[in-house]
C-alpha cells in the first residue's frame, strides 16, 4: 500500500499503513515504540527458553496457590517432548490439547513444539461429535487431557470412535495444593473420572517416566506450523488456521512492545481459556516471553476470580465484556483490593462504554479495548495502555507495530473502499496465518496477500479503527464465536424440521445469543420449547439456543435459497 492508497481511505495525515515503506507518522502513533518495528524469526521453543532465562527461579504459574517455576516448567516440557519423540511423534505430526487452564496446558503446549510437532487446541466445551470431527480434520492421533469428569469421558468416547489411539491424562487433584487435592479426592469424587485399565489411556507421569532428553529438532520459524487453531472463517464452517512459530512469537512480541509497563514483572489473571487464540497470545505467550506469572483458573467464576486477584495482587486481567459485568455484579467487588491492577484488556466482543467507565470507576484499572481474530494469531489492534488521554473509547484502537491495514470495497474486494466510506478490513503483518489446514478453497480470504477479515470498519485521521458491521455470519456469544451453520445442521437432523436459520439476537449479558427460526413438516406436532430443549442437548454450552420460533415460511432469494439477510432485516424492522 502506498501513500496514494492511504489518501484514498484517510485524510492526508499519512497514517502509517504500508508495505514496509516508512511514512510520516506526524505524531499520530500512540503506542510505545515504532510502528515499523521489525520482528526477527523466532521459534516458540526459543521464545520459551528466553522467558526461562529471564525469569530464572521465578514462577510461571499459580494454580489456586500451588506454584510452578519456570525451571520446572521447562524440565517438564522437555520431558514431554522426549516422551513424544519416543512414542514416534515428530516434526509435522499433530498432537491435541483437550485441556482447561491447568499447569499441564503450559508444559504440554511447549513440549509438543520442542518435539517439533504441531499443537492443536480443542475446546473443553466440545461435544463428542464436535471433538471427533476436528480430530479427524486435523489428523490428531494423541490427546492430552485431565481426569476431570467434564472432559475425560468425552475424550474416551472420541478414543473409541476416531483415529486417536492414545490419551495422556493429567491428574487434576495432584496439580492443586495438597489440601485442595485431598479434599477433591475425598469429597468431590464425582468430579474425577477414574482411568480405565487400557494401554491407550496413560497417566502423564507414566508417559514421561524415563524419557530422557529430547532430540533437538531444527525449526524454520516462518514455515513450520506451531499451532492449528480452529475458527469459523468467513463461511461459518470450522477451519484450522495454520499459525507458524513466527506468527505466534511475533504477535507475543507485538503485544509486549506496546505495553508501557514492559520490563516490570506482570502477574496476569489467566481465566480466559488458553485454547482460545486471544488468551493463547495475550495470557500465555506474551506473559512467558516477559518472565511474568499466570494466575490460572480453569473456568470463570466471579468470586474465585476476585479472590485470586486479591491473593496474588495481579497487575493485569484480560477478559471479555461479560466477564467484567459479572465481576461488577459480584458481592465481593466492594471488598476486593484493586490497587495492584494496572490494565484490563477487553476483546472477543464489543465493549459497551458504560461498562468500561463503570469498571474503571470501581477498580481504578484502565480498561482498553482491542481487536483480533484467529487468523491473526490473536491481536491486530488495541487502544493505548498508558493513559486515558491517548485512547479513543468506542474504537478498537491503533494497529500493533509491524501491522498494515487496508479498507476494501464491500462489494468488490479487488478495489479500495471509496474515500471516507466504511470498507472491509484487510490486514498484513508477521502475525497473519499461513492459510487453512486442508482447505485450499478457504484461502480466498486472502486478496493480493492481504487477509480479509469479514469485518467492516472505518478509520479516522489518527488511525483509530472502529468496527461498524460484520460481513461474516458468526455470532459472538460472550467472546466465543458460534457458527449458525453448525446449529442449523443439528436442527435439520430432527425429524419434522423442514427448514432452519439461526441468527444472533442482542443479549444484555452475553452481547449476542443464538435464536433459531424453523418451518415444520405438516405432520410435525412439536412445539418450540420441545425443539429448543432437544437442540440444546445436542450442541455445546455456548451454542445453546436462547429462543426458537416456528414460522409458516422463511424468506428466500430469487433462486430459492434461504435468505439470512432478509430475515435479519425483517427482525430489525420489527424491533423498531
Amino acid at each position: 500500500m502506498n501513500a496514494h492508497t492511504i489518501r484514498e481511505n484517510l485524510p492526508p495525515s499519512e497514517w502509517p499503513v504500508s508495505d514496509g515503506k516508512r511514512l510520516d507518522l506526524d505524531g499520530h502513533y500512540r503506542h510505545p515504540g515504532a510502528w515499523d518495528s521489525h520482528f526477527e524469526p523466532l521459534s516458540v521453543p526459543d521464545m520459551f527458553a528466553r522467558g526461562v532465562e529471564l525469569a530464572g527461579e521465578k514462577d510461571v504459574a499459580d494454580f489456586y496457590g500451588r506454584r510452578l517455576s519456570y525451571r520446572d516448567a521447562m524440565h517438564q516440557a522437555r520431558a514431554i517432548a522426549a516422551a513424544l519423540q519416543k512414542a514416534g511423534i515428530g516434526k509435522g505430526d499433530r498432537v491435541g490439547l483437550f485441556l482447561p487452564n491447568v499447569p499441564l496446558y503450559i508444559t504440554a503446549y511447549y513440549g509438543i513444539m520442542i518435539a517439533g510437532a504441531t499443537a492443536v487446541n480443542f475446546s473443553p466445551l466440545y461435544t463428542v461429535e464436535e471433538l471427533a470431527a476436528q480430530v479427524a480434520d486435523s489428523g490428531v492421533t494423541m490427546l492430552f487431557t485431565v481426569n476431570s469428569s467434564a472432559l475425560l469421558p468425552t475424550a474416551i468416547d472420541v478414543l473409541d470412535c476416531s483415529a486417536v489411539d492414545r490419551l495422556v491424562v493429567g491428574d487434576l487433584p495432584a496439580m492443586l495444593p495438597w489440601w485442595m487435592g485431598l479434599a477433591m479426592r475425598l469429597f468431590k469424587r464425582k468430579d474425577i473420572t477414574p482411568l480405565p485399565a487400557s494401554p491407550a489411556i496413560i497417566p502423564v507421569e507414566r508417559f514421561i517416566a524415563g524419557a530422557g532428553d529430547p532430540v533437538p529438532v531444527p525449526i524454520d520459524p516462518e514455515r513450520d506450523i506451531a499451532l492449528l487453531q480452529y475458527t469459523g472463517g468467513t463461511t461459518g464452517r470450522p477451519k484450522g488456521a495454520m499459525l507458524s512459530h513466527q506468527n505466534l512469537t511475533a504477535n507475543a512480541r507485538q503485544t509486549l512492545r506496546i505495553d508501557a509497563h514492559r520490563g516490570e514483572r506482570d502477574i496476569m489473571i489467566g481465566v480466559l481459556p488458553l485454547f482460545h487464540v486471544f488468551a493463547n497470545t495475550v495470557v500465555l505467550n506474551r506473559t512467558v516471553l516477559d518472565g511474568g506469572m499466570i494466575v490460572m483458573l480453569p473456568r470463570f467464576d466471579a468470586k474465585q476470580t476476585l479472590k485470586a486477584l486479591n491473593r496474588t495482587q495481579a497487575t493485569s486481567m484480560p477478559g471479555v465484556p461479560t466477564m467484567y459485568q459479572a465481576l461488577l455484579d459480584c458481592p465481593l467487588i466492594g471488598t476486593t483490593d484493586f490497587t495492584s491492577l494496572r490494565v484490563c484488556i477487553s476483546g472477543g466482543a464489543p465493549l459497551p462504554l458504560p461498562l468500561k467507565h463503570k469498571f474503571e470507576g470501581v477498580t481504578g484499572a484502565h480498561v482498553v479495548e482491542g481487536y483480533g481474530l484467529t487468523e491473526s494469531s490473536g491481536v491486530v489492534s488495541t487502544n493505548p495502555f498508558d493513559g486515558v488521554d491517548k485512547e479513543r473509547p468506542g474504537t478498537i484502537g491503533q494497529v500493533l507495530p509491524g501491522t498494515s491495514i487496508r479498507l476494501l470495497d464491500k462489494e468488490d474486494p479487488t478495489r479500495l473502499a471509496p474515500a471516507g466510506e466504511p470498507g472491509e478490513l484487510a490486514i498484513k503483518g508477521p502475525q497473519i496465518m499461513q492459510g487453512y489446514w486442508n482447505r485450499p478453497e478457504g484461502n480466498s480470504v486472502f486478496q493480493d496477500g492481504w487477509l480479509r477479515t469479514g469485518d467492516v470498519a472505518t478509520i479516522d485521521g489518527d488511525g483509530f479503527l472502529t468496527i461498524v458491521d460484520r460481513i461474516k455470519d458468526m455470532i459472538a456469544v460472550g467472546g466465543f464465536k458460534v457458527f449458525p451453520s453448525q446449529i442449523e445442521e443439528v436442527l435439520l437432523t430432527r425429524p419434522g424440521i423442514r427448514e432452519a436459520l439461526v441468527l444472533g439476537i442482542p443479549d444484555d449479558y452475553l452481547g449476542e445469543v443464538p435464536k433459531a427460526f424453523v418451518t415444520l413438516e405438516p405432520d410435525c406436532s412439536d412445539d418450540a420449547d420441545t425443539l429448543r430443549t432437544w437442540v440444546n442437548s445436542h450442541v455445546g454450552k455456548h451454542e445453546r439456543l436462547a429462543a426458537l420460533e416456528i414460522r409458516d415460511n422463511l424468506p428466500k432469494t430469487m433462486i430459492g435459497k434461504l435468505d439470512r439477510k432478509a430475515l435479519r432485516a425483517e427482525i430489525a424492522e420489527a424491533s423498531g
